[in-house]
């Protein structure tokens, strides 16, 4: 197949020109790194997005600044009362995979790919995710920007999460790092590499597939969660939804990570 020519300095593509450049098919399909809400819905939007944002002038990684901004501030919203902290955070969470989306597009449509690029988008990762876990534990304890005071309990589990949801994270990233120190080809981003060579361990991953907790510690469906728990929180006049969830959240995470990283140590991906 002939791939699409464009002048990557025209600021001005038709939608169907940028389709064509920013979202090849073999980039929405990788294995790893599309969220199922790209897919769904944010991909039709980005596009969108993407074409306001070219004639600004904005670099990728100027996009991605936003992306992480977006990420962190929504996040420490969260224990604003009520329900307006959970929802502003949702919304924030919205608006952040769609800048995630652009920051990409922009890159592909402009041809200016970077290794700081990667590197922000993994900080605003990194940052959005270990954020709301410790934002989570602040309002579970009654903490918020309109009425700052002490933190308890609740804020410490909050904090456990968060630094468990950075180790997950890091397991992932330190398996490329292990690839590169020793010479070995970048890893295929395809579901084979990471199936476990233990049929046993292979056969829970694949029953887990059907219950993915991992997602409970992504930026979107973390904050669903926490608004869920912020409407319990309304109805019953006090703060047991929110702290139900930070508690749950403890056990989750280190079965997240130990999972992931017996996954990490049982598959192909560091042969």
């Amino acid at each position: 197949m002939t791939a699409y020519t464009h002048d990557p300095a025209d600021n001005h593509p038709s939608l169907a020109e940028l389709r064509a450049v920013a979202q090849p098919p073999e980039h929405i399909a990788r294995y790893n790194a599309e969220h199922w809400a790209g897919a769904l819905y944010i991909r039709h939007l980005s596009v969108h997005a993407t074409r306001a944002l070219l004639p600004t002038g904005i670099s990728p990684n100027g996009v991605t600044w936003l992306m992480i901004l977006v990420g962190v501030v929504g996040a420490l919203l969260l224990p604003l009362p009520g329900v307006v902290g959970p929802l502003l955070c949702v919304l924030a969470m919205q608006l952040q995979i769609l800048l995630d989306c652009s920051d990409g597009e922009v890159a592909r449509w402009r041809q200016r790919f970077s290794p700081a690029g990667i590197y922000l988008d993994r900080i605003g990762h990194y940052a959005t995710e270990a954020a709301i876990p410790a934002a989570l534990g602040l309002r579970a304890d009654g903490w918020s920007l309109a009425h700052p005071g002490e933190v308890g309990g609740w804020t410490v589990l909050g904090l456990l999460v968060s630094l468990v949801v950075l180790l997950n994270k890091a397991f992932t990233d330190l398996v490329h790092v292990a690839r590169a120190k020793t010479g070995r080809p970048v890893l295929e981003d395809v579901a084979a590499t990471t199936r476990s060579k233990v049929s046993g361990l292979a056969a829970v991953r694949r029953a887990m597939g059907y219950l993915p907790i991992f997602r409970a510690f992504v930026a979107v469906e973390a904050s669903l969660l926490a608004l869920l728990a912020g409407v319990v929180d309304v109805v019953r006049g006090d703060l047991v939804g929110t702290q139900v969830l930070v508690a749950v959240m403890v056990p989750l995470a280190v079965v997240t990570a130990g999972g992931h990283l017996l996954g990490v140590l049982t598959s192909s991906r560091l042969d």
